[in-house]
């Protein structure tokens, strides 16, 4: 059997985006109709999560992840992954208590970005990810550079994801903000790609209408795990 996956959920749109990615996407790795991997999600309310955000509290953070793993651990998962890009702040403080081993969705994003050969990205995300050093280190790692959002820009995204896209509310002038921000930044700093640092972003962007191609961490997350679930088949 592939590993069971156990997803750690924080916002329903990006934790639903994964799912259904891991269930739709399932069927061509293992080579039979519907097919895919065991899946359990669990999520608290997304409301303590903003609340430690708000306080900057990574433990409560840290805290917030912890449960939903050992539910998870309990459930049978093998293995988890977390679509939110944001709470992976608090990751250094989760591992060492950890009951299971997890992908790191800003690792997985910075591997896929070498193997295509992009060399400066556009970082996009909630203010509190873009502000943060969840992606500056993976990307360093792999020898890439990165520019963040002006701090005007920041606030906008900011406000579009957690008014607009976090709700599942969908507005053509946020998506004309989102590809005006990723055309400056290709324009003036010289971005190849643009990370959507975000798993509700690729709701409303994609390469059909963003200025740069993009690397989607929802769904590059959900592939990596399903390559881990399947390998161990």
């Amino acid at each position: 059997m592939p590993q069971h996956i156990g997803i750690v959920g924080c916002s329903a749109e990006g934790a639903a985006l994964c799912y259904r990615t891991l269930c739709a996407e399932g069927a061509a790795l293992l080579g039979r109709p519907h097919a895919h991997p065991e899946v359990t999600l669990h999520t608290p309310s997304l409301a303590d999560y903003v609340d430690c955000l708000d306080r900057h509290d990574l433990q409560g953070v840290a805290d917030l992840m912890l449960a939903s793993a050992h539910k998870l651990a309990r459930a049978g998962a093998d293995f988890l992954i977390c679509p939110d890009n944001t709470i992976h702040q608090a990751m250094d403080r989760v591992l060492p208590h950890s009951p299971l081993p997890w992908l790191h969705i800003a690792e997985v994003v910075a591997a896929e970005a070498a193997t295509r050969g992009h060399r400066r990205l556009a970082l996009t995300g909630t203010r509190w990810l873009v502000d943060s050093g969840v992606y500056p280190g993976a990307l360093q790692a792999q020898g890439l550079q990165w520019v963040r959002p002006t701090e005007a820009e920041r606030s906008e995204i900011n406000r579009i994801i957690m008014d607009e896209l976090v709700p599942g509310i969908i507005r053509p002038e946020g998506v004309a903000l989102f590809q005006q921000i990723i055309a400056r930044m290709q324009r003036e700093e010289g971005c190849d790609a643009v990370v959507l640092g975000c798993t509700e972003i690729p709701l409303i962007l994609s390469d059909a209408n963003s200025p740069l191609p993009t690397l989607d961490s929802t769904r590059l997350l959900a592939r990596a795990a399903l390559r881990r679930a399947v390998q161990a088949h």
